[in-house]
């Protein structure tokens, strides 16, 4: 008897992919295409990157 696997969704495009891969995007795991797995972790990292822009005109020493 052959038993039908479900293939793997990404939560973000929402396309059946062969393989998912976790991602840690603002503190949370999600299962992500290997391209919107890379989209994503650019985002953050701009982000990331403005942030900190921010803080340093505004003179901001503290942690985040």
């Amino acid at each position: 008897m052959l038993a039908l696997l479900a293939m793997p969704v990404c939560k973000a495009c929402g396309e059946e992919v062969d393989e998912v891969v976790s991602v840690k995007i603002d503190g949370k795991s999600k299962k992500l295409c290997e391209e919107c797995a890379e989209i994503a972790e650019q985002e953050q990292e701009i982000l990331e990157q403005s942030e900190s822009v921010v803080q340093g005109m505004m003179g901001f020493k503290g942690r985040r």
